[in-house]
């Protein structure tokens, strides 16, 4: 049994925020910001994070054919859930109208779309469920320290979903390997966020980002290449069995260098980090979802999606893409106006911090 990915959707929020908008209030500037990164802009969302999955969710299911009374499973990926509890996977289930799904929430930090990935997969190769939705959603903006222009430049909103579906075809996650460096797990943390911090001196979300750049873009491209190998070794397969690689966006030069460990021609490797930046657990999904939409993904193909994040967990999976790489349909639901700018809307949580 193998679990099909037979719809795909995104959800960007419209409002952008440029580099020069990050340059009127940070001591940074486009030339900075690119050299670095190779980012140029980021989105700002507008709404909480389970209304830009639902909007991911509906395009998903529009691209399979399907409705939401034919998911049996929803599995949520995100470190910016709307609440603990109840968790978001609930909220999608109840904007989609999706009453036969059971829902989970799951946070590996940047690598919570692709290891809900796995879970909702090993569900239906063990026969749990006959079908899944799989969401990697974020929106950080709120709980950004936007004084730090260590990360303040690097981080936007998104969200995107797979539905995946039972399948005797050989098609869907072939393999995977997944690891954490726990040891080093401090070098990437968001202070003030959690039931840490609850009643006491700091306010519980009022958040301060501990962020060693350095370190974490070498344990970043440590892990997703030992990812690679594992993975690419429970296949037998040699990188030229790779037809395109869709890594984590979370720095150009990470990814430039994943691509040399590997030996990959740059012909082989999607990025998108230009328009987006890094979008956490949205991150490789809708990198992913972009790449089918641009027709980089043919049929039969095999995909590789290399992905690194806080805790520090890394993970990285083999996807043979089906016949279909086409949607079926597209979906009308759209999220509501946003009346503001990137910047407006940044300037808003500049404010609110403050206060």
């Amino acid at each position: 049994m193998f679990a099909a990915i037979k719809g795909w959707g995104k959800c960007l929020p419209p409002a952008t925020l440029t580099n020069d908008d990050l340059a009127t209030f940070l001591e940074t500037s486009d030339e900075w910001i690119t050299s670095r990164t190779g980012m140029k802009e980021r989105r700002i969302s507008h709404v909480n994070v389970s209304e830009l999955a639902y909007v991911a969710c509906e395009r998903a299911l529009a691209a399979a054919g399907k409705k939401a009374s034919d998911v049996e499973l929803i599995v949520f990926g995100s470190t910016t859930f709307d609440e603990l509890c109840p968790n978001a996977a609930s909220n999608v289930q109840r904007l989609l109208g999706a009453d036969k799904a059971a829902c989970m929430d799951v946070n590996t930090a940047c690598t919570s779309g692709m290891y809900s990935l796995t879970t909702a997969t090993a569900m239906i190769k063990s026969g749990v469920v006959k079908s899944a939705l799989v969401i990697g959603a974020e929106a950080i903006s709120p709980i950004m320290d936007w004084q730090n222009r260590d990360v303040a430049v690097l981080f936007g909103d998104g969200a995107a979903a797979l539905y995946l579906e039972a399948s005797e075809h050989e098609e869907g996650v072939l393999a995977e390997s997944l690891g954490c460096f726990g040891e080093s797990r401090d070098i990437l943390a968001v202070q003030g966020w959690g039931m840490k911090y609850a009643n006491k001196s700091r306010l519980l979300g009022q958040s301060n980002w501990a962020f060693l750049g350095q370190e974490i873009f070498k344990k970043a491209v440590a892990g997703m290449a030992q990812g690679c190998s594992k993975t690419l070794e429970k296949l037998n397969f040699g990188a030229e069995d790779i037809d395109l690689v869709v890594p984590h966006q979370a720095n150009l030069r990470i990814i430039d260098s994943l691509a040399k460990k590997l030996s990959l021609s740059s012909d082989k490797v999607f990025i998108n980090i230009h328009k987006y930046g890094n979008m956490s657990a949205a991150t490789a999904l809708v990198a992913f979802v972009e790449a089918i939409e641009e027709g980089r993904v043919s049929a039969n193909s095999h995909i590789l999606l290399p992905a690194f994040g806080g805790g520090l967990t890394w993970s990285a999976h083999v996807v043979k893409f089906g016949e279909r790489t086409t949607a079926i349909a597209e979906s009308d639901v759209d999220l509501p106006e946003c009346t503001k700018s990137g910047l407006a809307l940044v300037q808003d949580l500049i404010e609110r911090k403050k206060g």
